[in-house]
């Protein structure tokens, strides 16, 4: 993050605005609707500028600037083509320790201006660092025309009722829930279809009868982050994932994903990998029963998909016995988004016609594998957190018949930008991999749909580099072409 976002009060503040022109224009009426005291300093002045400041009651010095005018001003705004009158204002106002915004020139701001959505009291804003002001723009335009005006409507009537909710609810997680419910049910339609009054009455109903007293159980959401690419969420994950106060997640949930929660969730790592459980099985389950007993209403947030190898029936299970509510969210595996960013299809009507998900670290860590059922050709194995017994399936699967030729690839960190791809076939890839050392987590591709990932890889691939080895790396992609 290369600035943090602020909202600063400008409302009576003394802001100096330096320039006269139609920059300045701009900057003056976002000041002047912020509520500042905005003076003016400039040799000439735009007739549309002018006229604004007059009727605010602003100043105007028709003059040079000089830094005695920084004297008391909260905000300073340079929106001049003098470089060298821009330099000396940004160097005067940061000896004095007063925020500086030059038009244009980030090197010489210590604030930029964003892109605003105006829905006030709701304001959205967006910035690019300076490094695309068009892009930020651009992303405005489309939040206005997702975001009906009636927000700034909605907005004021929670402001009115804001004292006396906080009034009848004593914790924050039932004031939460209660302005939850408003915002997302009848009350809100009723202001969005500009019928504020019954609104207002709808809602002081709702007031009058809620009870404050108690919290009540709360629910768990048991939600599949999916393989790491936060593009890839559900609309309805992402909806539970800002609604939860308590969000226990797993160590294939990537960065960008968590980032996704609610800032204000209390954030809990429960995460496992091989000989190192953070919190072990039972203990997540039973902190999943005390959360939600308590009143939360708490994330579960697990890589891939929770039923696939994700141990989410074991955690249901036990929220079904202790009569706590709960709710599951699908979230793409790994088999689907590895293999197609990788350009593998799972099945091929050339190649493959059935598909194995298969476990490579069973619950006593001894391989239970069936390998005859998986030697049977025009089929896809898929072996799920089995980098570390790479060299038992390989065997596994060598002895119970399957070709030394059979294509295989291992994909590590899939759909993220460091996403690497390893082909090879179940005679060379145990040394291929202990030479290049991909790194968990990876999956496991064993079947003919292989050969296709030169050909299809160069059209989906999410990383800046993918490292390919193996008996398809000197081939030339065959791919299709067309015209208009």
């Amino acid at each position: 993050m290369d600035y943090l976002p602020l909202f600063f009060n400008l409302r009576q503040q003394p802001v100096l605005l330096i320039g006269g022109g139609e920059v300045g224009l701009r900057k003056a009426r976002l000041l002047i609707k912020a509520g500042a005291q905005v003076e003016l300093v400039a040799l000439s002045v735009h007739p549309d500028l002018k006229t604004l400041i007059q009727e605010q009651q602003g100043q105007i010095h028709y003059a040079e600037y000089a830094d005695t005018y920084l004297e008391g001003k909260k905000l300073v705004i340079a929106a001049t083509d003098d470089q060298p009158l821009n330099e000396r204002v940004y160097q005067a106002c940061q000896a004095r320790g007063i925020p500086v915004n030059v038009v244009d020139q980030p090197a010489l701001c210590s604030f930029i201006f964003p892109a605003i959505v105006d829905r006030s009291p709701l304001v959205i804003a967006i910035s690019s660092a300076g490094k695309a002001p068009v892009l930020a723009r651009l992303l405005r335009a489309k939040l206005e025309s997702w975001i009906p005006t009636r927000y700034s409507d909605l907005g004021q009537l929670a402001g009115r009722f804001r004292e006396a909710v906080k009034a009848r609810f004593g914790s924050i997680n039932q004031r939460r829930y209660f302005w939850e419910k408003v915002f997302s049910g009848p009350i809100a339609e009723r202001v969005f279809n500009g019928q504020m009054p019954e609104a207002e009455r709808l809602l002081q109903a709702e007031l009058e009868a809620a009870e404050g007293s108690s919290a009540g159980v709360g629910e768990v959401y048991l939600v599949g982050a999916g393989p790491g690419d936060p593009e890839l969420l559900t609309f309805k994950a992402l909806r539970l994932m800002q609604q939860a106060d308590v969000v226990l997640y797993d160590r294939l949930v990537s960065a960008e994903v968590l980032e996704l929660c609610r800032r204000d969730a209390e954030l809990i790592y429960v995460g496992k990998k091989r000989d190192h459980h953070h919190l072990p099985q039972p203990d997540i389950n039973q902190l999943l029963v005390e959360k939600a007993r308590a009143g939360h209403r708490v994330l579960r947030l697990k890589g891939g998909d929770p039923f696939v190898f994700g141990r989410g029936g074991e955690e249901l299970e036990e929220l079904k016995a202790a009569g706590v509510p709960f709710q599951v969210v699908p979230g793409i595996t790994s088999a689907n988004a590895c293999s197609a960013y990788a350009g593998i299809p799972l099945t091929h009507r050339h190649y493959a016609q059935s598909v194995k998900l298969i476990t490579g670290q069973l619950k006593n860590r001894t391989s239970e594998l069936n390998f005859a059922e998986m030697r049977a050709p025009n089929q896809t194995l898929v072996f799920y957190m089995g980098l570390h017994t790479l060299e038992l399936i390989v065997a596994g699967l060598r002895e119970a018949g399957k070709p030394a030729s059979t294509l295989i690839a291992l994909i590590s960190k899939g759909s993220t930008p460091e996403q690497k791809v390893l082909v090879g076939t179940l005679e060379t890839i145990v040394a291929q991999q202990a030479e290049a050392q991909i790194e968990a987590p990876a999956l496991i591709i064993v079947g003919e749909v292989v050969s296709l990932h030169h050909q299809l890889a160069w059209f989906n691939n999410p990383a800046p580099t993918i490292a390919v080895q193996g008996p398809l790396s000197q081939a030339a992609p065959k791919l299709h072409s067309t015209s208009a």
